[in-house]
């Protein structure tokens, strides 16, 4: 892309972006993984939060519970598999790291607020995919953005709220206008600029293969950061760079150097 494609506020974020943490070479969406991310020297991280029954917000990408934790022998049978279902303080007693491998065993679920602490205390940068349990979008994207709000309160750069969840989005920009958030697509449906631009995003987040000069073009002419989610070979992420797109989501952290 010319460089008059790109007449754009700053983008104080990085290009390179570690997939849940640390991609597949730990447990995902754990302190553990953000770890490991970073002693590859990634500086920006990408997570999946949503909300407890009582409302804390905690990293965890699928609905339910069985793949990334011990719920199924934790929790017993006729327990909810739905991690929504459950109290913060049941969810803090499961086991994230055991199904990953024995090296990360008795690795816990960690808070939002957890991953804050640990990102700005090391300078590190956050994409927080706001990842409601179904029904709750618009509820869930307003506690998020509100908790974000908070923890991030005198930082230089805010996380970038980003979510398939059009309802979600919304919710976290009335509730938080000031935040920066980016709309994620896995297709370009009739009318993904249109609501993008009605949710004041600042970018948009395809599955690479989405990318191409047309549709870069469309976004960045609308305003748009072009980032694309989970580029793990190094033909795509070329191909990336070549469209002059903004940002990489990996998980191949051991692969590709943010520098």
């Amino acid at each position: 892309m010319t460089s008059t494609t790109l007449d754009l506020p700053p983008w104080p974020y990085s290009r390179w972006v570690a997939h849940r943490g640390a991609g597949k070479l730990a447990p995902e969406n754990t302190l553990a993984a953000f770890r490991l991310g970073a002693s590859h020297g990634y500086r920006m991280f990408e997570c999946d939060v949503k909300l407890s029954a009582d409302g804390v917000p905690f990293l965890l990408h699928d609905a339910t519970l069985q793949r990334t934790t011990n719920a199924r022998t934790k929790l017993g049978k006729g327990n909810s598999a739905v991690a929504g279902d459950h109290p913060w303080s049941t969810l803090a007693q499961l086991d994230a790291g055991s199904w990953h491998s024995r090296a990360f065993a008795g690795e816990h679920l960690p808070t939002l607020d957890n991953i804050a602490a640990f990102c700005i205390r090391n300078g590190y940068h956050l994409n927080i995919e706001i990842k409601p349990t179904p029904g709750l979008e618009r509820h869930t994207g307003e506690v998020v953005a509100q908790h974000a709000a908070r923890l991030w309160a005198g930082q230089a750069v805010p996380p970038l709220l980003t979510s398939f969840a059009v309802e979600a989005l919304r919710g976290a920009q009335e509730a938080e206008a000031e935040l920066p958030r980016g709309l994620l697509l896995d297709t370009l449906w009739t009318g993904w600029v249109e609501t993008a631009l009605t949710l004041d995003c600042k970018a948009i987040v395809c599955n690479h293969a989405l990318w191409d000069r047309s549709s870069v073009t469309q976004a960045q002419s609308a305003g748009f950061r072009t980032l694309s989610y989970t580029v793990n070979d190094e033909w795509a992420a070329q191909r990336l760079v070549d469209l002059g797109t903004d940002g990489i989501i990996t998980d191949r952290v051991d692969l590709f150097s943010p520098a």
